[in-house]
């Protein structure tokens, strides 16, 4: 294995180990303001799990990104990873991938500032997680090498899929029963 097939693999495996954990983040957030997951455990278990894995996707996502720039058949340069929409290549796909960590950054940040800021700014703020998903759901499926496989297709639609019925539940009926 040559060391860019090396960086190649990494890249795509802390992608993949990114896009999950930040899936398990958004499906626990939701499972605490809907009451459908209750049955898994209680809030409290739960919320570590959410607060574990909204902190878990930064070091995957820094690993998928240096990944990408130390694989020289990439073509990912610095600025590719900061502004969006820039790269030579794939403009579309890696763009909404560095939109989403950019949303994803500002979701972050606000998370711990939440206390210093009104609530409904809060809540907004951190609504833009669902936009960040979104765009790197757009971003796997544009960008990703992956998807040739049956196994990686149906875990990231699936988890898409759930995210979006979740949502609407939410959307639809507010906090739902036990």
């Amino acid at each position: 294995m040559t060391l860019d097939q090396f960086f190649w693999v990494l890249s795509r495996v802390a992608g993949l180990a990114s896009y999950a954990a930040l899936a398990v983040a958004l499906v626990t957030g939701i499972a605490l303001r809907t009451a459908v997951l209750d049955w898994l455990g209680s809030n409290r278990a739960l919320r570590a799990l959410h607060e574990y894995t909204t902190v878990l996707w930064i070091p995957l996502s820094v690993l998928h990104l240096l990944a990408l720039l130390l694989d020289r058949t990439s073509r990912i340069a610095p600025i590719d990873l900061v502004v969006p929409f820039h790269a030579g290549y794939g403009t579309l796909g890696i763009g909404l991938g560095t939109l989403a960590v950019d949303l994803l950054l500002v979701v972050t940040v606000a998370a711990y500032l939440k206390r210093r800021m009104p609530a409904e700014l809060w809540k907004w703020l951190h609504r833009l997680a669902y936009v960040a998903f979104a765009f790197v759901f757009l971003h796997a499926v544009l960008s990703g090498t992956d998807f040739s496989d049956p196994i990686v297709s149906a875990i990231t639609w699936s988890t898409a899929a759930m995210l979006l019925v979740l949502g609407l539940v939410r959307v639809m009926w507010g906090r739902l029963p036990a």
